[in-house]
C-alpha cells in the first residue's frame, strides 16, 4: 500500500449489484478468493442473452458463501428486503445498462434504468443503513468531448449521449443521498474495461468474432481515435481498494490504465494475439462517440494506495484463451450461438 493512502478497514459481507455482468461477476469471484460473503443482485437483463451471464457466475454458484437473488433493482420492495434480511458492510453498485450507441435510440430506458434504479437503491439503502459504504460504478463517458488526461475535478455536464447523461446523474443523486444521510461514498470512473467475460456487443469480443471468421473488423472513422483500455484485473483491484478505503467523505476516482492507444493498433494487436491476419473495413464515425478517454489516475494511487500494472498488449494476451473458446465457435456475422455450450 501507498503509505500516503487512505488506511484500509476490513468488510465480510458485501451486496454486488450487477454481479453476474462482466465487471460484476469478476469482482464477485475476487470477493470469495478472498473469504467474504457476498450477495448477488442480477435482473439478468434482456440486453444479451442470460445464458451468458450465467456462466460468468458458474464458479461463484459453487460457493456456499454466495447468495444470488434475481430482480430488477427498480423493484422497492425487493431491495428493501435485501436491507432487511441482511447488514452489510459494503454495497458495490455495479448494475446499469450499459452502451453508448445503444441508448441513443432508448433514452428513457436508460434514465430509468440507471439513474431511477440508483435512486431506489440508495433509499433503501439509506433508510436501513446509512452508514454502509457505498461504492458506485460510473464512467469515463462522463467527460464528454474534453481534453485529457481527465482529473475527477474538471468540468462536466456536456454528456455526449444519453448512457452518459445517465451515469453522471446517477454520481449527481449519489452526492444528494451523502449530503442528506452522510453516506459514505466512493464514484468510480471506469475507462473502457476490457477482459474475459466481456459483453458480446463490446470492441474485443465484435472484433474478435469477425476476425476469427475472416472477416474485416468495422473500424469507425480513421483509427486515430485514442483510449484508455483497462484490463478488468486492474479495474477489480481498484474497485478492492476503493472498498476498503471509503470514508465518511465523498470521493471520486478514475479507474483507467493512463495510457492511451489508437484504435488501429488496438484492432492490430487483437489480430496478433488471436494469430489471425488484419482485415479492416472504414467506416463514418458514429455519433455519440469520443475522439479521446485518458485518465489521470494519481488521485486513486495517492488516496487508494492502487496504480494499474496490466499493459494493453498482456491483458490481451490473457484474454485471448477466452476469446478463441466463446468467440470462435460464433457464427460468421457476429450472432451470438447460444446452441454451443458456454465458458465463464
Amino acid at each position: 500500500m501507498n503509505s500516503t493512502s487512505l488506511p484500509a478497514r476490513p468488510f465480510s459481507r458485501v451486496l454486488v449489484t450487477g454481479a453476474a455482468g462482466f465487471i460484476g461477476s469478476h469482482l464477485v469471484d475476487a470477493l470469495l478468493e478472498r473469504g467474504v460473503e457476498v450477495v448477488g443482485l442480477d435482473s439478468f437483463d434482456p440486453y444479451y442473452p442470460a445464458e451468458i451471464k450465467r456462466a460468468n457466475l458458474a464458479a461463484a454458484m459453487e460457493s456456499p458463501r454466495f447468495r444470488l437473488v434475481e430482480g430488477d433493482l427498480r423493484d422497492q420492495a425487493l431491495v428493501g428486503r435485501l436491507f432487511a434480511e441482511d447488514d452489510f458492510d459494503v454495497v458495490v453498485h455495479l448494475a446499469a445498462r450499459a452502451g453508448v450507441r445503444p441508448s441513443i435510440a432508448q433514452a428513457p430506458l436508460y434514465h430509468d434504468l440507471n439513474v431511477r434504479g440508483t435512486q431506489v437503491l440508495l433509499d433503501a439503502l439509506c433508510a436501513a443503513a446509512p452508514e454502509t459504504r457505498f461504492v458506485l460504478a460510473s464512467s469515463s463517458s462522463v467527460y464528454g468531448a474534453a481534453e485529457g488526461p481527465f482529473r475527477e475535478d474538471q468540468r462536466l455536464g456536456r454528456p455526449l449521449s444519453p448512457y452518459a447523461a445517465s451515469k453522471h446523474a446517477s454520481e449527481l443523486v449519489a452526492h444528494v443521498m451523502h449530503h442528506l444521510h452522510g453516506l459514505p461514498t466512493s464514484v468510480l470512473r471506469f475507462f473502457t474495461a476490457y477482459g474475459p467475460r466481456q459483453r458480446p456487443d463490446m470492441a474485443v469480443p465484435r472484433f474478435a468474432r469477425r476476425l476469427l471468421h475472416g472477416e474485416p473488423v468495422r473500424m469507425f472513422g480513421d483509427g486515430s481515435s485514442v483510449r484508455d483500455y483497462t484490463f478488468v484485473g486492474d479495474v477489480v483491484r481498484g474497485v478492492v481498494a476503493a472498498m476498503e478505503r471509503t470514508t465518511s467523505d465523498f470521493q471520486t476516482y478514475n479507474l483507467g490504465c493512463g495510457r492511451i492507444t489508437r484504435l488501429d493498433e488496438f484492432v492490430a494487436a487483437v489480430a496478433d494475439v488471436l494469430g489471425v491476419p488484419l482485415l479492416v473495413e472504414r467506416l463514418p464515425d458514429q455519433p455519440g462517440d469520443v475522439p479521446l478517454t485518458l485518465a489521470d489516475v494519481s488521485k486513486a494511487k495517492a488516496m487508494l494506495g492502487w496504480e494499474p500494472t496490466v499493459t494493453v498488449v498482456e491483458g490481451l494476451r490473457r484474454s485471448a484463451p477466452w476469446l478463441l473458446e466463446n468467440c470462435s465457435r460464433e457464427t460468421p456475422g457476429g450472432e451470438w450461438n447460444l446452441a454451443a455450450p458456454l465458458q465463464s
